[in-house]
Order: structure tokens, then sequence, then C-alpha cells
């Protein structure tokens, strides 16, 4: 399958992100009440019937910006373009001198060809003009193809860039009074997007309690994203086998996207360009500086990110920052 594009984008982190806001975005509390002594928490609004014996706080997404077409390529985009593969313009322009030449020298070969061939004394002189000529059609085509292959790239990687950038404009909820940007994460935080209907998420959310811990120290976050409207609870119980902690598990699954509309546009066009079905579940994988490192169909592989990507703190934080995989 193709994979699910995606976004984001190696530009420097934005300057009013410090290290100080960095600490207290990570200790942040994502709700403001936890269940009363109960070891369960709801991150969504559910159809549940209240239960007297236990305290719960709900949050509700809304929708109310107007999302943008990711079909728009942006300056930003073809600058970072440029960044990313500086010399693909010297090796265009270079391809069309080159065309232009053996063009040049097709056309003054043809000229000779035909003087040839009506001029019985130079009949001699046909067959090294035919050379001559049949070198210059072949250069012609081989820098023709060059530059077409190396165009075709440019426009695939300027329609990956701008899809990324309308990505890193998405929204996100902290907490109840903290929406950001999706771009706001880059350096701080390897983003997992998990987008489905509720059993999907429910069971995704279940299978990453193993590694919880350790999807934590390679600086891991997840967003839900529900695709059947059932916005799903998800129930944070206490675990001394593994000895998962709660706040470790709610920080884990602590943001929320805020203009479902916007994010219902991307999510389908990705699919739609990927050849995925509009009903399938997904997830979307983003490396430190926010672009697509992975992506497929079904559930997120929470035990290959443990075993792959570099924890963000201790002896290997800074070293192996850009060895979050290659860039899809």
């Amino acid at each position: 399958m193709a994979s699910a594009v995606a976004a984001l984008f190696n530009i420097a982190r934005p300057p009013n992100i410090t290290p100080t806001h960095i600490n207290k975005f990570h200790n942040s509390k994502i709700c403001t009440q936890i269940l009363n002594q109960k070891s369960k928490f709801l991150l969504f609004p559910s159809t549940n019937p209240p239960n007297p014996k236990l305290a719960f706080s709900t949050i509700t997404c809304s929708a109310t910006d107007k999302p943008t077409s990711s079909s728009e390529i942006s300056s930003t985009a073809r600058i970072r373009s440029e960044v990313l593969t500086p010399f693909r313009s010297v090796r265009m322009f270079f391809y069309i001198a080159f065309m232009a030449s053996a063009g040049l020298g097709g056309l003054i070969a043809t000229t000779q060809l035909i003087g040839a061939l009506t001029n019985p004394s130079r009949a001699a002189e046909v067959t090294e003009i035919s050379k001559g000529l049949a070198i210059d059609l072949g250069a012609v085509l081989v820098f023709a193809f060059l530059y077409s292959r190396e165009n075709n790239a440019k426009n695939l990687q300027l329609a990956r860039l701008s899809r990324e950038e309308s990505l890193s404009n998405l929204k996100l909820r902290v907490d109840e009074k903290r929406v950001i940007p999706l771009s706001s994460l880059r350096g701080i935080a390897r983003l997992v997007i998990c987008a489905g209907p509720e059993s999907y998420l429910t069971e995704s959310f279940r299978l990453s309690q193993p590694f919880t811990e350790g999807l934590l120290e390679r600086g891991v976050l997840i967003v839900p994203f529900c695709s059947d409207g059932n916005v799903p609870s998800f129930e944070f119980e206490e675990s001394n086998e593994n000895e998962v902690t709660i706040p470790n598990r709610k920080r884990l699954w602590q943001l929320r996207t805020f203009d479902v509309s916007a994010w219902s546009e991307w999510l389908d066009e990705q699919k739609k360009m990927a050849n995925v079905s509009p009903d399938s579940p997904v997830y979307l994988s983003l490396r430190l500086d926010g672009r697509v490192r992975g992506s497929g169909v079904g559930y997120p592989p929470w035990n290959a990110f443990v075993a792959q990507l570099p924890p963000v703190k201790g002896l290997w934080s800074g070293l192996l920052d850009g060895m979050d995989g290659r860039v899809l």
C-alpha cells in the first residue's frame, strides 16, 4: 500500500517554546479532575449512565475554524524543497542546457545530411554525419528523460511538503484552556496519530498499555481521532503487573484533536491519495522534526516504536535526534 503522507517540517522550534515551557508541557495535567479515588478516567465525553460513586470530568471537542486546502503549494513548501534538495535546480538547468546544445547540434547535422544526400560528391560523408545526428538525438532523449524524472520528483516533494504543512497547521487541545497547532510540538514530542472508529481507538489504547513507559521515554504522545462520531472513553486502571502508573498513561494519551472537520478532511484526502478505503483505521507516526516516518492500516506497532526510537533524555539525547527513521 502506498504510505499515508504527511508531515511536518524540519524547521526551527518556534521562539515561544523554551525548555521551561517544555517541562511545564510534560508536567501539565490534561484534565481538571481525576476520578474520585477510583483509578478511572474519561478522556472524552461518554454516553454511559452516570455512576453516583464516581466523579469525573468530560471534555468536548469543537470544530470552529474553516479547514484549509492542502492542494495549494505555499512559498514555505517551495523554500523547504530548495533546502532539502539544494542542487536540484542546478541539475535541471544543466539538463535544459545540454538538451538545447544537443538539439542545436542535431539541427546542424540534419542540414548537413540533407546537403550530403543531394550532392553525390559528398556521399562518403553521409555515414559520419548520420552518426553525429544519432548521437545528438540520443543526447536529447537522455537529458529529456533526466529532466522529466527530476521534475516529477520535485512535484511529488512539493505536494508532500504541502500536505505536511497542512498537517502542521491542524489544532490540538492540550487541556480545557489551551489549544496549540501541531507544529508547536516539533522537537518536543514524536506524535502518533490514530484515526478510526471507537472500537479501534479503544483497542489501540489497550494494546499500548504494556509499552507506556518505553513510549514516554522516547517522547511519544498519541493523538486519537474518532471517525465514526462515537467518542470513546478511556479507562485508566492501575496495573501492578506492568507497574504502569495512571499519570503516565494520561500523559501518553493527553492530546485531542480540536478542529474535527479540518482533521477529517485532511485524513480523507490522504486516504484517497494512498488508495485506502475511507472506513479503514490508520495510524501515522511522526518524527521529532514533525515529518512522517511511518504509517499504515491497522493498529500501531507499539513494540516497534520502543525498539526503533532512541530515548529523548539521557546519554543518547541529542546525539540520536535524527535517528527517527527515513521520511516517507
